[in-house]
């Protein structure tokens, strides 16, 4: 089984999609998971703005967990 890691996600998209901007936490095991797991999740999320996503995401604070961990998102907060 792969390693996991907590990916701490400061994600900003300009007004109209969000006027501030919001943070995900992602277990995954890589960027790409992590890229993968928050565009599943969010519905409203545009696709303009992944570009920034992919770079967010590799500028994300990253904690290894370990090899147990379910890979998802466990919490996000966007407004």
């Amino acid at each position: 089984m792969a390693s996991k890691y907590l990916y701490i996600v400061d994600h900003f998209c300009p007004f109209p999609v969000s006027e501030y901007g919001g943070i995900w936490n992602v277990i995954a095991t890589d960027d790409e998971e992590c890229f993968d797991l928050i565009t599943n999740v969010d519905e409203d999320f545009n696709q303009q703005h992944y570009g920034t996503l992919r770079k967010h995401i590799q500028d994300a604070r990253v904690y290894l967990l370990g090899e147990d961990e379910e890979s998802c998102v466990v919490e996000s907060f966007t407004t």
